[in-house]
């Protein structure tokens, strides 16, 4: 594999010396990017993640057009319940992604299989091997998968919303909620696994979904899942954990042994920092960007100053939002890179 120019984000993993903060943004592969959304003109959303050429065109455009330190395979999370069976529908202008066959019932799982990831996600691994090509060694490349207990969400109510029947059957009906997440636990080692022999440098896992689900839901449903994808994958490839709102579990997330913890917004950055002992990512409030230029490089000051010297990757602490500005995400990253220099010179 070729030495990467730039490796700031995988010393930070490695509780390595970095110079500065590394800097990716989630969802930076998106619709405030023009040059994404002439693709996407041409394109429905699923051909681009199906297609490797247009998922790899898409994932290096934000290292080219705004100097991220890191891209992240343009994919879905929901791509893996598809693999396992379930048909998933993108109709635009119809409340985003749906399964017209969901999980309601015991018997219902008899239409679902763990995911044979090279046989039904080939098309992943393809993207990153030619997207890992393509970057030559610029940057890292970042899988993903969503958590076992988000991927359930969606797969049980079919849909986006209060996923009022995902979370009935954790109480309805545990031992079948259980089934589906062990399936669904395998299937995304196969697939995390998959995308590392592929190229990929990191993974993610995004647990979305956390903050619908109280502390000892959180526990049973969703943590101890994770937690076998961690120990899975340990010695292999440095893992990462997104668990939007779930705050109220900070330090059993810190405790299952991944190499960073990505946090939302709505905790300060330094509190986590003092609840968990290791390299944190984010948290900057997606919102912040849609301001002046000033505030945010006021904001990114603040989160940077808090963070644990060290051992913090800069990110949001969600996706961007559709309509941001590409110049105020462009005065994001180049504050980051630039904090270092700055302090040293104080």
């Amino acid at each position: 594999m070729k030495k990467l120019e730039n490796d700031l984000l995988l010393r930070v993993l490695r509780g390595e010396r970095a110079e500065r903060t590394p800097i990716w943004i989630m969802r930076q592969a998106g619709r405030y990017l023009p040059e994404y959304m002439a693709v996407r003109a041409r394109h429905d959303f699923l051909t681009m993640c199906r297609e490797p050429e247009l998922s790899s065109e898409v994932t290096i455009q934000p290292v080219e057009i705004i100097g991220v330190d890191a891209a992240i395979i343009f994919s879905d999370i929901l791509v893996l319940p598809e693999a396992m069976g379930l048909n998933l529908v993108v109709e635009e202008g119809r409340g985003g992604p749906r399964f017209t066959n969901p999980i309601r019932k015991k018997s219902d799982l008899s239409s679902v299989r763990e995911a044979d990831c090279e046989k039904n996600l080939k098309y992943v691994a393809d993207a990153i091997r030619l997207t890992v090509a393509r970057l030559n060694g610029r940057v890292p490349l970042i899988g993903f998968c969503g958590s076992p207990w988000t991927l359930f969400a969606y797969m049980v109510e079919g849909k986006g919303g209060e996923f009022v029947h995902a979370r009935a059957m954790l109480y309805d009906d545990p031992l079948t909620a259980h089934e589906l997440l062990q399936m669904l636990t395998t299937s995304a080692i196969s697939y995390l696994k998959m995308q590392h022999e592929a190229g990929a440098d990191v993974v993610q896992i995004f647990d979305s979904w956390a903050g619908l689900l109280s502390p000892r839901l959180y526990e049973e449903f969703s943590l101890r899942y994770i937690k076998q994808i961690v120990e899975s994958l340990r010695g292999e490839v440095p893992v990462i954990i997104y668990a939007k709102a779930a705050n109220h579990s900070l330090k059993e997330i810190g405790d299952l042994g991944a190499a960073a913890i990505g946090i939302d917004w709505t905790i300060g950055i330094d509190e986590a920092a003092g609840k968990i002992d290791v390299v944190l990512q984010g948290n900057l409030d997606p919102v912040v960007l849609l301001a002046g230029k000033e505030t945010i490089r006021s904001e990114a000051r603040k989160v940077l100053s808090r963070a644990p010297k060290g051992r913090h990757i800069f990110n949001l602490g969600h996706g961007i939002l559709a309509g941001t500005p590409v110049e105020s995400v462009k005065v994001l990253v180049d504050f980051v890179k630039e904090w270092n220099a700055f302090e040293q010179k104080r």
